[in-house]
């Protein structure tokens, strides 16, 4: 069965990550792409790479028939998100890209995004959409809301040592590096070329990154008390890739056996060998997170290493692997491409 699929979006990022991704699946056709400024252009004039592929000029939000269309991937900024979406037909199964669905608590959205939330109905409805821990959820639901890049990178290394009790909840440490396309595509000066290479810098110091609303809600549900993380972004100059070191206080092979058990039969997360720690470079392209995990020279000390492509199992990717549970598909349709090195 082939489903019809809508982008809204398009013209930004992850737009065309899944535009990229859903060329290779057997079972999707996209037939409408929208990017309300760049409405009338041909895709290739927006992204020369798509050049090859058979697809509708971008159009207008108004313009696209629902009636026609399966799932329709939401890939617009948060707020304006909520605002298409709440107007949406109320039976159009649904993953949005932004951050507008993540939170739980309308009082939490408004404290990390510094505006009252305008679609409590489908913020009501709306499930969090980490596919590994939610299958079940996300199978069922009408509105999936995808993670923060960089929160699905610390869940990843993360989620199963909190479930499992096997580190101190209140000394966790939390470094990323995260790569200039997870602040999308509209030009800003700090990640001009001249601005940006041949440097690094921190950012969203001091617990003020709006992430950290997912961490705080997750984690805190998962131990069943407050949980919060000591968690400093930096910024890096690469494409895509995000990088977490995680500092935690247990024992580092209870620590490495604890995140192998959890993650055995998943395909997309893989366990590096005790003591290996992973690069962005193995995972540019693809769907999948690498994790490695080594002891620290200080006794009941471990450091857990994360990384995944943002673009891609940190957003369109796992926006695509949650519309394949949605639409009954394969989970791994369109998203088995190996890693593009170097």
């Amino acid at each position: 069965m082939t489903h019809n699929i809508a982008i809204l979006g398009a013209s930004g990022y992850t737009g065309a990550e899944l535009v990229r991704l859903i060329a290779t699946h057997p079972n999707m056709k996209i037939v409408a792409l929208s990017a309300d400024r760049k409405a009338g252009m041909a895709m290739a004039d927006v992204f020369p790479h798509l050049r090859h592929l058979s697809l509708p000029r971008l159009c207008t939000i108004d313009e696209i028939d629902f009636s026609t269309v399966d799932l329709c991937f939401c890939a617009l900024p948060h707020k304006t998100s909520q605002q298409v979406i709440a107007a949406l037909p109320a039976t159009l199964k649904i993953v949005d890209l932004s951050a507008d669905f993540r939170l739980r608590d309308p009082a939490a959205y408004e404290k990390w995004y510094g505006n009252a939330h305008s679609a409590l109905a489908q913020q009501d409805e709306a499930v969090y959409g980490l596919t590994e821990f939610y299958r079940d959820e996300i199978t069922a639901a009408r509105l999936v809301a995808g993670t923060g890049c960089n929160a699905a990178t610390g869940q990843f290394a993360l989620r199963p040592l909190i479930a499992n009790g096997v580190i101190d909840l209140d000394d966790i440490i939390l470094d990323l590096k995260c790569a200039v396309s997870g602040a999308g595509r509209s030009l800003k000066e700090n990640l001009l070329h001249a601005e940006m290479s041949e440097g690094a810098n921190a950012y969203a110091v001091g617990g003020t990154h709006r992430h950290l609303g997912e961490f705080d809600q997750e984690f805190s549900r998962l131990a069943g008390r407050p949980v919060k993380v000591q968690f400093t972004p930096h910024l890096f100059p690469a494409n895509r890739g995000i990088l977490a070191t995680c500092y935690v206080k247990g024992d580092a092979q209870t620590v490495y056996d604890t995140l192998c058990t959890a993650y055995a039969d998943e395909v997309f997360i893989h366990m590096l060998p005790f003591g290996a720690t992973p690069s962005t470079h193995d995972v540019r392209g693809s769907n999948f997170c690498h994790i490695g995990v080594t002891a620290d020279r200080i006794e009941n000390r471990a450091i857990v290493v994360a990384t995944l492509d943002n673009l891609t199992k940190g957003s369109s990717g796992q926006a695509l692997q949650n519309a394949n549970l949605m639409l009954g598909e394969d989970e791994t349709e369109g998203l088995m491409l190996a890693p593009l090195f170097p």
